[in-house]
């Protein structure tokens, strides 16, 4: 595997926290111990249940965090774009990842080892400040989806993934800038590849989406939102 370095200071990546903290006084050091990663499309950027050695930072592309449910199912636990941190799951309290993440399609991870992010951490007092609101605001909705989902019909659970991919994403071309395979998006939902089949073609008949192939558009998303307004809720992205 080809590892080499990209800047910090030159990421376009605003929403980063490494980025956003990339000028504080005495960040430098750490910055500089940092890996960058090329994957390529469906390989493993971290494997469930292998020692922990860092956390990791999409710099381009798109990643599915996962884990392995009952009988050895895949569940995706979230979707990650560029500037997400990857791996936060196991951070400081596991030896181990609890979680995996395989690329979407091609692209680029920073790494920071583990001892070096602990130091960072120590050291740099907002941006373990940063680390902690990023913890809280990830807790809070985790404990959300799960409240709210226990109320979804297999429907408003299948719209609300839909939802949450075109927000985190976008579209172009009038399709979802993101092209999940049906397993993909029942994985995410949490319900199976054939219950997501007849949704789909259900809510194209309805012309609530446009289908192609494994791209999927949502010409109006007020009008599919209403379909899940009475949970006041739909996953952040």
């Amino acid at each position: 595997m080809i590892r080499h370095r990209i800047d910090c200071l030159s990421c376009a990546n605003t929403d980063c926290l490494i980025k956003k903290h990339s000028k504080d006084p005495g960040i430098e050091p750490y910055l500089a111990k940092k890996v960058s990663i090329p994957c390529r499309k469906s390989q493993n950027i971290i494997i469930e249940g292998s020692p922990i050695h860092g956390l990791y930072f999409v710099y381009s592309g798109k990643v599915k965090v996962l884990t392995t449910g009952i009988n050895g199912r895949e569940q995706i636990l979230r979707l990650a774009k560029e500037g997400e941190m990857l791996g936060q799951r196991g951070f400081n309290t596991h030896q181990y990842y609890p979680i995996g993440a395989s690329a979407l399609e091609d692209s680029i991870v920073c790494n920071f080892p583990l001892d070096v992010m602990k130091e960072m951490l120590l050291n740099i007092p907002q941006l373990a400040y940063d680390f902690i609101s990023f913890y809280a605001e990830e807790l809070h909705r985790s404990e959300t989806k799960v409240r709210m989902f226990a109320h979804m019909t297999v429907r408003e659970k299948v719209i609300d993934a839909l939802m949450y991919i075109n927000r985190k994403f976008g579209q172009k071309k009038s399709y979802i800038n993101l092209a999940l395979s049906r397993k993909e998006i029942a994985d995410f939902a949490g319900t199976t590849e054939e219950q997501v089949i007849r949704v789909l073609s259900t809510l194209k008949k309805e012309g609530l989406i446009l289908l192609s192939g494994k791209k999927i558009g949502v010409p109006d998303t007020d009008l599919l939102k209403k379909e899940i307004a009475e949970h006041h809720y739909y996953i952040q992205s």
